[in-house]
């Protein structure tokens, strides 16, 4: 069976081409986030084409080229992208043989390649890869029928070599979309509403019309914004815009203080998770096992969380002769390209998306919504391109949140000390609302709600699948004999929600990881003990030791409160990609309560290594940004507004707070390629939770676990 992505785009020539000059130039319908699909993929098909690597360019998603691979989410591209490339390269090569083959004048089995040049035994001349194609097209479709190479075969895949384009991230020739420029560009600001459900009453741009480089204000119901000839002249009439709008405001939103008892007052859709997918079906009841010697409940809780990307979002749009071109950092440009057409009213042929790379995205964030800014600007002002910059005020006011969240435990020991039962209840909101084309009358991007003749917000909806949103990871990977699990679907959100890299899989591997080593220490049994007894996965036990092993964990007591707390945490995301356990040593200082990770160590298993590099850069990336989300952050607002609209007011993890990282990586060879950028996310929130409670025996649970959380929990 064809991977989905090569059933969609069979074509050999919408995945590889190779000119005479040597370049071999890879087409994937992913996106580069920062998670090094780029350098994956071009080891896939240096390896599997016998060429050096530095031949290979990749060209990612747009919409006039390449093949369509819908979004790039989940961590999934390797799986999908990098095992259709491999089955295209292996397509490819076994052509080009049979070309040289017949060109040498020997059997293919005899023909050995090396960087792209063919070579026959006994035969004087050579051919290549270039020579044969002469820059022609493949014209072949996909079969599926050559073989790709055994792992036994590789010489990249696996082994260590620099990141494509790192040299360039660093020493700032990197273009990012915040960084396009294009000859006669103007630049663009929008002024968003204060609040939510803010609506503009007046406005009077006459004064901002006059300032100096601005090409045009345009207004179209709530949603305003100004053109200008420099950046700065726009940032200056936006702010003297900000100045003469009226809006009428509302307070309509919860206490802060109240979210969480709101949340459990709020009627929700509930639906059991059997194995992983949840099924309409009636939810069965807590029944406490007659055998039962321990039961114990506690409840987590996680606030709305934002994506903080470093730079704000940002989009460049150009309409010339009726055909639209925008840049965009989206995560799916062709899902993109039909919403905007929706929106704008035209033909989806009349446009064309190019990602272009930005400065982080972990999930949706704003860049969606800036693509549809920068496409009414450039429709208002034809041949003239527009760059719209997003403010920081915007991002952090207006991106699409992760969703606050509530897991309720409960669960019983035998007189062993083994879990005879285990219960899950989570509630959240949608934890998906991209931008996807739902009618002629409906969009799921910012501006389309703004205009004189809105558009309709998506009906948020409950998604099923396997592992899908609020229940992703709720279902424990552990051997538990009865287990309860339940997804209750809220609605209501106060605000837009959507994707949060790892999605559910963070709030809840947090309350499990966290609820087994409460567990653990009802059981009268040591964490890592405790899990292993609890695990018949093998390649579970086998991150869990490998972590612990290299942090030094000992199975023996330690002494009581050292000052050095350590804790464990592991999962497998979704149940189906990377295995990933995490160990960590940190302080918390008796004074102020402050939270001080010193050490942390994570093992990850993500089947056959592609790319060492990538895959330890994923997992420690995931665990800093984890480790920001559980210590610090956290959406703030009152009545009307959120308050948390800058770094002061939504701190981030600093440099000087991450610890010394270790990643130990376990190679599959011949074992599938398994996603691995949202691995560590839950793991690392239970670690650092369940190293607290190592060192100060305060269980917190209610995140982030700040120095007034811990003082808090003190004086209980």
């Amino acid at each position: 069976m064809m991977p989905p992505s090569l059933e969609r785009n069979p074509a050999l020539d919408t995945w590889l081409r190779i000119d005479a000059a040597g370049t071999v130039t890879v087409f994937t319908g992913k996106v580069e986030l920062g998670q090094g699909i780029k350098t994956a993929l071009a080891r896939i098909a240096a390896d599997e084409l016998d060429v050096a690597l530095a031949r290979v360019r990749v060209h990612t998603a747009d919409t006039a080229e390449g093949p369509n691979e819908l979004l790039t989410v989940g961590s999934n591209s390797l799986e999908e992208s990098g095992t259709a490339l491999r089955i295209a390269a292996a397509e490819a090569r076994a052509h080009l043989l049979e070309l040289a083959a017949a060109e040498l004048g020997a059997p293919v089995a005899q023909l050995a390649v090396d960087d792209g040049t063919v070579r026959a035994p006994g035969v004087a001349r050579t051919t290549s890869y270039f020579a044969l194609l002469g820059g022609k097209r493949f014209e072949r479709r996909i079969t599926g029928d050559a073989r790709p190479k055994r792992p036994d075969e590789y010489r990249i895949l696996g082994r260590p070599g620099a990141r494509i384009g790192m040299e360039d991230i660093v020493t700032g020739r990197t273009v990012y979309v915040q960084d396009l420029r294009l000859p006669g560009m103007l630049h663009a600001r929008v002024l968003r509403p204060p609040s939510p459900t803010a609506e503009l009453v007046a406005l009077d741009d006459g004064e901002v019309r006059g300032m100096p480089g601005v090409e045009a204000v345009v207004r179209d119901g709530s949603f305003v914004a100004v053109v200008a000839a420099r950046a700065g002249q726009a940032m200056a009439a936006l702010e003297r815009l900000r100045r003469a709008a009226r809006w009428a405001e509302a307070e309509r939103l919860p206490e802060q203080a109240q979210l969480f008892a709101e949340l459990r007052a709020a009627a929700p859709q509930s639906f059991p998770v059997i194995d992983g997918t949840a099924v309409d079906a009636p939810v069965p009841p807590i029944a406490t096992p007659p055998d039962a010697a321990h039961t114990l409940r506690a409840s987590y809780t996680r606030p709305f969380v934002m994506h903080g990307s470093i730079g704000p979002s940002a989009a460049l749009a150009h309409e010339v002769d009726g055909r639209l071109t925008v840049w965009t950092a989206s995560q799916g440009v062709s899902p993109l390209r039909i919403s905007l057409a929706q929106a704008l009213g035209i033909d989806a042929e009349r446009v064309r998306v190019i990602h272009v790379e930005g400065p982080g995205c972990y999930g949706h964030n704003g860049a969606d919504d800036a693509a549809l800014d920068a496409a009414l600007l450039a429709r208002a002002l034809p041949g003239r391109p527009v760059h719209v910059q997003w403010t920081r005020g915007d991002e952090h006011a207006w991106e699409p949140y992760g969703p606050a969240t509530v897991v309720d435990l409960q669960a019983s020991l035998d007189a062993s000390g083994a879990v005879i039962d285990w219960n899950h209840d989570v509630r959240s909101f949608a934890h998906v609302s991209r931008a996807f084309a739902q009618g002629p009358t409906t969009s799921g991007l910012l501006a389309a709600w703004h205009r004189a003749a809105p558009m309709s917000r998506p009906t948020p909806r409950p998604v099923l699948a396997y592992h899908f949103g609020i229940h992703r990871n709720a279902d424990p990977l552990y051997a538990f004999p009865r287990r309860r699990v339940v997804k209750h679907f809220l609605a209501g959100s106060p605000f837009r929600t959507s994707s949060l890299r790892a999605l559910g899989a963070y709030a809840n591997v947090f309350a499990i990881e966290s609820f087994v080593d409460e567990l653990a220490v009802a059981a009268g049994e040591d964490p890592l003990a405790f899990r292993l007894r609890q695990l018949a996965d093998p390649r579970a036990r086998d991150v869990l030791t490998a972590a612990a092993e290299r942090l030094g964990w000992r199975t023996a007591p330690r002494p009581a409160r050292s000052g050095v707390g350590r804790g464990l945490g592991f999962a497998r995301y979704k149940n189906q990609k990377s295995w990933c356990a995490v160990a960590v040593e940190l302080t918390v200082d008796d004074a102020t309560a402050e939270v001080r990770l010193a050490r942390a160590v994570i093992a990850g298993d993500a089947g056959q290594i592609v790319d060492p590099e990538g895959i330890a850069n994923q997992l420690e990336g995931g665990f800093v940004q984890a480790a920001s989300w559980t210590l610090h952050e956290q959406v703030t607002f009152d009545r009307t507004r959120v308050t948390s609209t800058d770094w002061q007011s939504y701190p981030i993890l600093g440099f000087a707070e991450v610890p010394e990282v270790e990643t130990v990586l376990l190679d599959r060879p011949g074992q599938p390629w398994l996603g691995a950028g949202e691995a560590s996310q839950g793991p690392t929130a239970a670690a650092i939770a369940n190293a607290i409670f190592d060192t100060t025996g305060l269980r917190v649970r209610d995140l982030p676990l700040t120095a007034d959380r811990l003082r808090s929990a003190a004086l209980v």
